[in-house]
């Protein structure tokens, strides 16, 4: 989509893919254990001074712009996708 948009004149810009949907750290990381079946290690810690309490990427522009929307919403789709995908690149 971006190089068709490239290839029809558009100018060079930058676009946020992101589906609109917020994850905690926490969700990502408990989903991550049951879409690979593996023990993933985690240390909390407070927030640090200045972070936001929360950060949702928005795709609009890119929807608006390229006509793009995201495959997938749900997290678990989501990283299920990913770890297939890494699976087949690098093995289990």
């Amino acid at each position: 989509m971006g190089l068709e948009y490239l290839l029809k004149g558009g100018t060079s810009d930058f676009f946020n893919l992101g589906n609109g949907n917020g994850f905690s750290v926490k969700d990502v990381i408990e989903t991550a254990r049951q879409v690979t079946g593996r023990e993933i290690v985690a240390v909390e810690h407070d927030r640090r001074p200045g972070d936001p309490p929360a950060l949702v990427g928005s795709g609009d522009k890119a929807r608006r712009i390229l006509g793009w929307s995201p495959d997938y919403a749900d997290l678990s789709k989501i990283l299920t996708h990913a770890w297939q995908w890494h699976q087949q690149r690098h093995g289990g």
